[in-house]
């Protein structure tokens, strides 16, 4: 008898991803996977189960670069072959050398931040790439505008930039991530467009400066469907406001820091082409404070300056983040900060307390602030700025506001939740949506709604859908 012969194709090898830290650091990993999937190789759920595990790190602040470790370590514990990239990956130890490979000798390899092609080298050469005669003869017609995202179908991501040139005392991103580089305005339009066409209803801009884009092409005219377009903040907002618009589609701005041309996006926001929502990382409010900072925008006009936002755009909405406890802070430097809560009625804040960050150069300043000192400022800012978030939530009662759907079992005939123009996904609150008054109203993922507010609950709103 003779032997048989499996013809079967040898099954594609499989890849298990973890993708840790900021919306940044997920857009690297949606290019990782997306080009995974092009030359491929299959995705793992588990670690035990795949044949080679891909880590992407935070390491930014020191839980997230005790979390990062920790999931290292679990990786090579359940898998033992295991790629590090991210920014974990550029961080430096005690004696210099690299910090993921003296805590866990192990990895595979280590790659820095934005390196899509050094994780694919790595991968290659420990798992090659799988043949498929079939494909590999055929040029590639991946849609790379696209790629794979980790967000829900009808929200998703949009990188503009990379990097950072500023050098804020408390940061070691410019370290990890370098210089500002900014992506083609072309190229920025053209995924847009895309991810317009494949659905997506919400479009969230980020980079580390939003404000900054084009800044390091000196603002140079790129081209888009044969038309110049300058690779400037403002410019790129009016075309994806273009794009936008013939799909009902939401634009949001992130990271915004609050430079005078801000002040041009205004009309954009009044006139609902962009969002009025803006994520600005003000850290603080003392301007003695902001000099210690070497934050890139002067902190004296802020008042002056949100107010004139508001006049503007009197549906606008501020989303920001502070630091509490920084080196000589004074208390009252705190109270200051603390005041301008109460003057600019930022929407939603967050708050961290300072924690020294290895390589930050804040490490050396004077006058360091006692851990308990930090801990309490941090909770009595958090205490301000939930009663300014709910008394300008409270505001919102009674107001009819178009609601994106992001959960809602059954078409809805249970209520469901999703986000006004006000509620960044993960990081807002939400509109928790009631039962429809009417059995037959369906309220659908990814749709918007028309939904009444009755009331306000916390850092949430809840309304009934029209």
């Amino acid at each position: 008898m003779s032997d048989s012969i499996d013809l079967a194709a040898p099954q594609a090898p499989t890849i298990g991803f973890v993708s840790l830290g900021c919306p940044k650091a997920l857009t690297d990993s949606e290019l990782i996977l997306t080009q995974l999937s092009a030359e491929g190789y299959r995705t793992a759920k588990t670690f035990a189960g795949a044949d080679l595990v891909i880590v992407n790190t935070c390491g930014f602040i020191d839980d997230a670069v005790k979390e990062s470790l920790d999931t290292i370590g679990e990786a090579l514990a359940e898998n033992g072959r295991v790629i590090v990239t991210g920014c974990l990956g550029a961080k430096a130890g005690e004696d210099g050398g690299n910090l993921v490979k003296q805590v866990h000798p192990k990895v595979l390899a280590v790659t820095g931040p934005h390196a899509t092609q050094e994780v694919m080298d790595a991968v290659h050469t420990h798992v090659p790439k799988p043949h498929d005669p079939f494909v590999d003869l055929v040029p590639a017609t991946f849609d790379s505008k696209i790629g794979i995202k980790l967000t829900p179908k009808h929200y998703a991501y949009l990188k503009i930039s990379e990097g950072c040139n500023h050098r804020c005392t408390f940061c070691i991103i410019p370290s990890m991530r370098g210089d500002l580089v900014s992506r083609p305005v072309g190229d920025v339009l053209s995924e847009a467009r895309a991810l317009f066409d494949a659905g997506v209803k919400e479009l969230l801009v980020v980079s580390q400066d939003t404000s900054a884009y084009g800044v390091d092409v000196k603002y140079r005219t790129g081209f888009f469907d044969g038309r110049p377009v300058k690779t400037r903040m403002v410019e790129l907002c009016e075309q994806l406001a273009v794009l936008a618009d013939p799909y009902g589609a939401w634009v949001r701005l992130h990271y915004v820091y609050p430079y005078p041309h801000v002040d041009e996006l205004m009309p954009l926001m009044a006139h609902g082409r962009v969002l009025p929502y803006l994520d600005v990382p003000f850290q603080h409010s003392h301007p003695d404070v902001l000099k210690r900072m070497k934050r890139p925008a002067s902190g004296e006009r802020n008042l002056e300056r949100i107010a004139a936002w508001r006049r503007a755009c009197p549906e606008l909405v501020l989303r920001s983040t502070f630091i509490a406890g920084f080196p000589g802070e004074t208390e009252e430097e705190f109270e200051h900060l603390l005041q301008f809560m109460h003057e600019a009625g930022i929407d939603r804040a967050g708050c961290f307390a300072y924690s020294p960050v290895k390589g930050a150069a804040a490490n050396e300043l004077p006058e360091a602030v006692p851990d308990a000192v930090r801990e309490q400022r941090r909770a009595r800012f958090m205490q301000v700025a939930e009663g300014v978030s709910a008394a300008r939530l409270k505001r919102r009662v009674g107001a009819t506001l178009q609601v994106l759907v992001d959960h809602a079992p059954m078409l809805g005939r249970k209520g469901g939740t999703g986000r006004s123009y006000a509620d960044a996904p993960e990081i807002d609150g939400t509109v928790r949506l009631l039962p429809p008054a009417k059995a037959s109203t369906q309220i659908r993922v990814g749709e918007f709604v028309r939904a009444r507010v009755v009331a306000a609950q916390g850092h949430d709103l809840i309304a009934e859908a029209l």
